[in-house]
């Protein structure tokens, strides 16, 4: 009887065993590596994956890329994901990957987005409401629209290449998300027109008094460039590492909590990681969410070990 307990007790622990070993990611699995184009929406959800996966035992890596540069790294195995497809506004970028196949899409993160071209109300009151309205005040705006980071503005590009909006000679000025902005808070306080990339999740929406223009459905889709954006990561990754997996597949925002995180960047000046912090411990529920079924990278409870990790 003795011998037969003894035996029992050590196939228990054997599996036991083997069930750690199963629930602990392949060591490639450590470090993950991310990336986004440096719009603060992305780099406010890249920075809650960031210490999430930093509490879990993972060693999170997030690098600032064009958005070419983003796909061409997951094809080429050297990025492993990008909380930040925009549908359908980086349709154009997404669809030579997504045919072959080397980009996979895990789950929509945010509902209720938007993107198109934007104006202040007084330019719009004067006349400028849709995309065809532009060409008539070319002069006002100096055959000027204002972009963000270089590899961000193909679809302004496209719809100056449209010649039915007529904007032939038009061009996009490139600077960055930060330099955009500063610029059209300055013609806003001169009161001069200008046409720039508007968003929301933003917290532009709350800082500038400005409107959406309608028309441009070919290039961003309906509903004033209504958009979903996405969770995509390299082919294969879900399955070669299915507890990361398991996180982006429960990871998901919402309007508010974006506008208030990208607030802690902008007006506050923090890094993605601080704002990413901050964001989750004034939202602690969401983690039972977010975390549910996914362990430590060795395999531990992962919700109890990111609550002591954080303080929470």
């Amino acid at each position: 009887m003795f011998r037969i307990l003894a035996n029992g007790a050590c196939l228990a622990a054997l599996a036991l065993a083997c069930h750690a070993a199963e629930a602990t990611e392949a060591e490639q699995c450590r470090a993950v590596r991310m990336a986004e184009p440096g719009w603060n929406d992305l780099a406010f959800t890249t920075g809650v994956a960031n210490v999430l996966l930093g509490a879990l035992g993972y060693q999170p890596q997030s690098s600032v890329l064009g958005i070419n540069v983003i796909y061409e790294g997951m094809k080429n195995n050297d990025l492993d994901l990008f909380l930040g497809y925009w549908n359908p506004a980086m349709v154009t970028y997404y669809e030579p990957y997504k045919k072959d196949g080397s980009v996979e899409d895990v789950r929509v993160n945010l509902q209720g987005a938007k993107y198109t071209f934007a104006v202040p109300t007084y330019v719009w009151d004067a006349g400028v409401k849709d995309f065809a309205d532009l060409h008539k005040f070319a002069d006002k705006f100096g055959k000027k629209m204002y972009g963000i980071e270089p590899g961000s503005n193909q679809l302004m590009m496209d719809a100056i290449a449209d010649p039915s909006l007529g904007l032939d000679g038009w061009q996009v000025v490139e600077s960055s998300e930060a330099g955009m902005l500063s610029e059209v808070g300055y013609e806003i306080k001169e009161k001069q027109f200008i046409v720039f990339q508007g968003w929301a999740p933003h917290p532009m929406n709350t800082m500038y008094d400005f409107k959406y223009l309608t028309g441009g459905d070919k290039f961003y889709g309906p509903n004033l460039g209504a958009a979903t954006v996405t969770t995509q990561v390299r082919k294969g990754y879900l399955q070669q590492c299915p507890n990361a997996g398991q996180l982006l597949k429960n990871l998901t925002f919402d309007i508010d909590i974006e506008n208030v995180g990208m607030g802690y960047l902008i007006n506050d000046g923090m890094k993605p990681e601080e704002a990413g912090l901050k964001a989750i411990k004034l939202n602690k529920d969401r983690l039972d969410t977010w975390l549910a079924g996914v362990t430590t990278f060795d395999g531990k409870p992962g919700l109890a070990a990111v609550k002591e990790k954080l303080g929470l």
